[in-house]
């Protein structure tokens, strides 16, 4: 039992220091989000695409 929650504890502190990574540090490209077409939609310019 002892033994699983190591292994427990070691999951969770490696997920925190990926997310504090990718977080302040490196942003892959996947994370980024799409960087597409920066038109506007219509004649007024409102950007609502």
């Amino acid at each position: 039992m002892i033994l699983l929650q190591e292994i427990l504890v070691f999951i969770i502190f490696a997920v925190a220091v990926g997310y504090m990574v990718t977080k302040f540090i490196w942003k892959p490209a996947f994370l980024k989000g799409k960087k597409g077409n920066e038109k506007s939609c219509g004649m007024s310019g409102c950007g609502c695409d």
